[in-house]
């Protein structure tokens, strides 16, 4: 993805009372900045990543690839997934599965705000852009 994120995970990290549990509270960007949510499990003792975007229609990720399969959650809207040659369109309550290694990206199709949650099995987001 090519906007910026929401400042260091660290930087929302609240303790819950227990030190094996911790909460990231979300805030509203402010002007200028990226809706998109960056999230490291790393940061939280998590093995899992993620972004939740808030894709404009006409925008999306920029061809990319991983080391491990990616997993989409379409929440709101419409998106046309590129994974490798094939193209697919996925609406709200979807889930698309990518394979590892595969270059792949997403498109906002609608005419609304497109909300996705892109889980990464990993402890970090480790992305190759093309």
């Amino acid at each position: 993805m090519t906007a910026s994120v929401h400042a260091p995970a660290q930087a929302f990290a609240e303790d819950a009372g227990r030190p094996d549990i911790s909460v990231r509270r979300h805030r509203p960007p402010v002007p200028g900045e990226s809706r998109t949510v960056r999230f490291e499990g790393k940061d939280y003792g998590s093995p899992v990543s993620m972004f939740i975007t808030d894709s404009a229609p006409g925008t999306g990720s920029q061809l990319h690839v991983h080391p491990y399969r990616e997993t989409w959650v379409v929440r709101k809207g419409a998106a046309e997934f590129l994974v490798g040659d094939e193209r697919l369109r996925a609406f709200a309550g979807d889930i698309v599965v990518a394979p590892a290694d595969v270059p792949h990206r997403y498109l906002n199709v609608g005419t609304e705000q497109l909300e996705l949650v892109c889980i990464h099995p990993s402890e970090t987001i480790r992305q190759q852009d093309l």
